[in-house]
């Protein structure tokens, strides 16, 4: 006796296929996830931390999954070697010299592997290529900065509210000139101060523009004199040195300079004779007693001269006595 009704039976078949159905098409997402069911390449790389990475967590390359992480081994006591199962597709955008690090999905999200882009002149890495790789920053790492960071800035804070008590309280130079009125008024004192040198001195400095100018004008002006000048004298000694002129002619004329000095023997020789003359003259009959006469009224005048300089000489002794 059939104890089920050929609805159930419907009923069950269509759970069974559906069940089925869901399974195979859960093997085949998961595959696909996986890479069960591409073609694939392998590449390794090492880290000395890993930092929770885990096999099955995704490898990305340009922000794109192309992989997965395929298998994690330790090597020795600092090294760990990860293995990379990745897409045969991707294979021609991956070169030898590309860098793997470890990354998050999002802040606190799974971890992943993350291959930088190589150089255009690098070969295509092959499969089983060894990349160079890039160690993680560890979060506790993280964290220790931030709770050094965090205690030097209590420090800080600390040390910035002593400081701003003491300027609320009118303390230190900063605290008296924000406190104190009679700074701020000399302050203010100065600041005019200033601006009225800086008027005196834009005024100044319009003056002595004004006077350079005058004296730039003036200098030009005795540049075009001297300009003038030295072309004339220019034209003076090409005349000269031509042998036209006075003066020309007594440099360059040999005729001249010829008669210049038979003027000067000439002279000489009527010097010797009017001396020769003198002597004569003075040594006739007749003017010899004139002469004589004259040299003895002058040796009596020499010795009356004498006898009053020692009466004065005397004089002075006498009164440096009595005194």
């Amino acid at each position: 006796m059939d104890t089920h009704s050929q609805k159930f039976k419907v009923r069950l078949g269509l759970f069974v296929i559906g069940g089925l159905a869901l399974f195979t098409l859960a093997i085949f997402i998961i595959g696909k996830q996986k890479n069960l069911f591409n073609p694939v390449f392998k590449l390794t790389t090492t880290f000395y931390n890993v930092s929770g990475l885990q096999v099955g967590n995704n490898v990305r390359f340009s922000g794109i999954s192309v992989g997965t992480v395929d298998r994690i081994s330790i090597i020795n006591d600092s090294t760990v070697k990860v293995e990379m199962l990745v897409r045969k597709e991707v294979q021609q955008f991956i070169k030898a010299d590309c860098g793997v690090a470890i990354g998050s999905e999002g802040l606190i999200g799974d971890r992943l592997l993350i291959i930088t882009q190589g150089t255009t002149d690098a070969p295509l890495a092959k499969d089983g290529q060894h990349l160079e790789s890039t160690e993680p920053v560890e979060t506790d790492a993280i964290i220790a900065s931030l709770q050094v960071t965090s205690a030097s800035v209590e420090v800080i804070t600390k040390q910035l509210e002593e400081v701003m008590t003491n300027v609320n309280s009118g303390k230190g130079t900063l605290g008296r000139l924000i406190q104190d009125s009679t700074i701020a008024e000399d302050i203010n004192q100065t600041i005019l101060n200033f601006k009225e040198s800086s008027t005196r001195l834009n005024e100044t400095m319009e003056t002595s523009r004004q006077n350079i100018t005058d004296i730039m004008t003036s200098l030009r002006i005795t540049t075009d004199n001297t300009a003038g000048i030295t072309k004339q004298l220019e034209q003076s000694m090409i005349e000269i040195n031509e042998g036209n002129g006075t003066l020309g002619r007594l440099i360059y004329d040999t005729i001249i300079a010829g008669n210049i000095n038979s003027t000067i023997y000439n002279l000489n020789k009527t010097s010797e004779g009017l001396n020769s003359t003198i002597d004569a003259f003075q040594h006739s009959l007749l003017l010899k007693g004139m002469f004589r006469k004259k040299a003895e009224a002058d040796e009596l005048k020499r010795i009356e001269e004498a006898k009053q300089l020692e009466k004065e000489e005397k004089a002075v002794e006498e009164k440096n006595e009595v005194e």
